[in-house]
């Protein structure tokens, strides 16, 4: 089983979009304090980061398609409605 996820930083002007097979333990590594977070993107734009939404799929080859759909315009659009959403 693979998850599709999109978090948000603390002040909501962050969102990174990934996939992975292991969700608890990838968003542990995103708010790390120390150097082993997993992108230089999660490393410069500080958190926490919290989790805004997830999808699983069989495989990572359909984890990975709707990956770069959510990367896209429409994509991002969809995550940052769901934000608004969200928020209290």
């Amino acid at each position: 089983m693979f998850t599709v996820y999109a978090i948000v930083s603390k002040s909501n002007c962050k969102i990174y979009i990934g996939q992975t097979a292991d969700l608890e333990a990838r968003l542990k590594q995103h708010n790390a304090l120390d150097e082993t977070h997993l992108s230089q993107f999660t490393r410069q734009n500080k958190g926490p980061w919290k989790l805004v939404h997830k999808e699983d799929y069989q495989t990572r080859q359909e984890a990975l398609k709707r990956e770069k759909q959510l990367k896209s315009y429409r994509g991002r659009e969809f995550i940052k409605n769901l934000i608004q959403n969200i928020r209290p």
